[in-house]
């Protein structure tokens, strides 16, 4: 059993102390039942419907997309959960523990899932919503499989929680893992990291300058997604702009008008992210040598143009809304950039073999997606080029 301190230092939102039940056979039937009532019950919740990233969990969580993810997986049939998994969500993206809580349970296994302590509203959303579809006494099995925690950071608990699972993932930046790393877990226990990391993107000039107005309004929304939902704070969201093509002055207002007029709409810019935001505008303007020019739409959109692309441009970030930019002359001589911190490629108007090439022809380390634009905060049970299901479940060798 894990242990829960009696002290009050633990609030339990969903579920009781996890006993150490035996697992089961990854996507099993139960799991998927539930995954799909909770979708049904998230996507007529009024308290949804005010958050985007809910209604795509709920999406993601339907029947149909685990059916068709289930149906990619052909060789489970000798696979077994690895038993209790420890999951330690990102503190800055609230709706990432409940995919991680999905990656655990879909891998056959019982779940402790720490939350941000800081209070988002989308966790107690999500969570209220579990608890009523493990209110079901079809889902008694699943209800003894979920814990969802919250605690503030506490050596001591994690420490605890820690020595008595068999699987650990932690979300977060650099310096969050390596000090949960230093908190051993049982010798055969698995550490799965899922560590900051970068993201950009590929524009192609020409295919914009070619686009009707409802196409170009469709792109923007979709790069909207990408960044603005999560504040830039998501791994996947791009922070650097790299332009293909020929007339890229012309296509470039094109495209980031049409932007603007999406964030303008539908983002509620907060006045400290507006003050952080320019902060950090006067602190790359110092920074940066290579940085040639600045378009800004009041403070809701910046654009930093890059006259050479330095090595460590993945040290500068965007926040919600500030995109660095580079106008390319072919793909291949941005490979400089690309370390290991590189996640995600979102793209547009390119094609995407070329994309792939790029990676492997460079051999490039990092790079684990290739995306289309509005794609980014897709999540898959293969991610950050680690394929979670077969890593949170064992092999029982047959000869």
């Amino acid at each position: 059993m894990i242990p829960f301190h009696d002290d009050n230092n633990i609030e339990v939102l969903i579920g009781t102390q996890p006993d150490l039940i035996k697992p089961l056979m990854p996507f099993d039937d139960q799991c998927c039942d539930f995954l799909a009532d909770l979708s049904s019950i998230l996507n007529v919740l009024p308290e949804s419907k005010t958050y985007p990233e809910i209604m795509a969990f709920a999406f993601w969580c339907r029947k149909a997309n685990i059916t068709k993810i289930k149906s990619i997986y052909t060789d489970l049939d000798s696979r077994i959960g690895l038993g209790i998994v420890f999951h330690i969500a990102p503190s800055n993206v609230p709706i990432n523990f409940a995919y991680s809580l999905v990656f655990g349970l879909l891998s056959g296994n019982a779940n402790v899932v720490r939350v941000p302590f800081r209070l988002f509203p989308q966790v107690d959303v999500i969570c209220s919503a579990i608890n009523k579809v493990l209110a079901n006494k079809k889902y008694q099995d699943i209800r003894n499989m979920i814990s969802v925690i919250r605690y503030e950071y506490n050596d001591t608990i994690t420490e605890d929680l820690s020595s008595n699972c068999d699987a650990r993932v932690i979300w977060g930046g650099d310096d969050t893992i390596r000090k949960i790393r230093s908190f051993p877990i049982p010798v055969r226990g698995t550490d799965i990291s899922f560590a900051d990391r970068y993201s950009f993107c590929v524009i192609d000039s020409e295919s914009i300058a070619d686009l009707d107005q409802i196409k170009l309004i469709q792109l923007a929304e979709g790069f909207y997604n990408d960044t603005y939902l999560m504040d830039q704070n998501a791994c996947s969201s791009p922070h650097l702009v790299v332009w293909a093509g020929h007339h890229k002055t012309e296509t470039k207002k094109k495209f980031w008008d049409a932007v603007n007029d999406i964030v303008t709409k539908k983002y509620d810019l907060e006045a400290i992210n507006s003050v952080d935001k320019y902060t950090l505008l006067c602190q790359n303007a110092i920074a940066l040598e290579e940085i040639s020019s600045l378009d800004r739409y009041k403070n809701y959109l910046y654009r930093q143009t890059i006259k050479e692309l330095p090595a460590n441009i993945d040290t500068f970030r965007g926040k919600c809304g500030y995109f660095f930019e580079y106008d390319a002359n072919d793909i291949n001589e941005i490979s400089h950039i690309v370390n290991k911190k590189y996640q995600t490629l979102t793209y547009y108007g390119v094609d995407k073999q070329l994309l792939v090439d790029f990676v492997l022809k460079n051999r490039l380390l990092g790079i684990d997606r290739i995306v289309p634009i509005g794609k980014a905060l897709d999540i898959g049970l293969i991610w950050d080029g680690i394929d979670v299901i077969r890593s949170l479940s064992r092999v029982v060798d047959v000869h």
